[in-house]
């Protein structure tokens, strides 16, 4: 048999990456779902602010994580611009439509 057409497994001897610790952010295959319960989770503030709440969460759970959307939530809570029923389903529904990346 002659070795010369063998393929070489190239990857055998590469070092899978860990020195950036997984997080948990927003599932990006289910985004519409998400996007639309996000939207009727927000319909009860004012116009001018739901576009701006949105965008935030949004943003933050999907490019840096879940918990810095969590962290904006209570900001927004402690800003007194959502109550904390809103707050409650804000933060589960982030954490219902996330995973590990």
């Amino acid at each position: 048999m002659n070795n010369k057409f063998k393929r070489k497994n190239t990857n055998y001897w590469q070092k899978v990456d860990n020195s950036q610790p997984r997080s948990k952010k927003l599932d990006m295959r289910r985004t519409e779902e998400f996007q639309f319960l996000l939207s009727k989770a927000v319909e009860s503030l004012p116009e001018s602010l739901r576009g701006a709440i949105k965008g935030g969460i949004y943003s933050l759970a999907s490019r840096k994580g879940t918990k810095e959307a969590k962290e904006y939530i209570v900001q927004k809570h402690s800003e007194g611009i959502i109550d904390s029923n809103l707050e409650k389903k804000l933060i589960d529904l982030i954490f219902d439509y996330s995973k590990y990346s």
